[in-house]
């Protein structure tokens, strides 16, 4: 694999791995688990945007983990934004 492939993986998992704490599954470099809905639609913009701006230039392989990315973070934000606010308190102050 080229080493800008690589870097562009890279860069995908960094932005994903971002969207899942602002959607309060996994904590933050500090421990706390935290919801910004706002931040992961922006970030969801930005990969979308990543993959329009990259289309033809990646292999399959990249474009099977952007597709499968920005799916689970797409299904994860909307379950999360159905989710009451009082509810997602309580589940992270457990």
């Amino acid at each position: 694999m080229e080493k800008n492939d690589q870097l562009l993986m890279q860069l995908i998992y960094m932005f994903h791995t971002s969207a899942m704490q602002g959607l309060g599954k996994i904590a933050d470099p500090t421990g706390q688990v935290s919801r910004n809905l706002e931040y992961v639609s922006q970030t969801i913009d930005l990969m979308e945007m990543l993959k329009v701006k990259t289309k033809g230039n990646i292999t399959d392989e990249i474009e099977k983990l952007f597709d499968g990315m920005l799916a689970e973070l797409r299904l994860n934000y909307v379950d999360e934004k159905a989710r009451p606010e009082n509810i997602v308190e309580e589940e992270t102050k457990k």
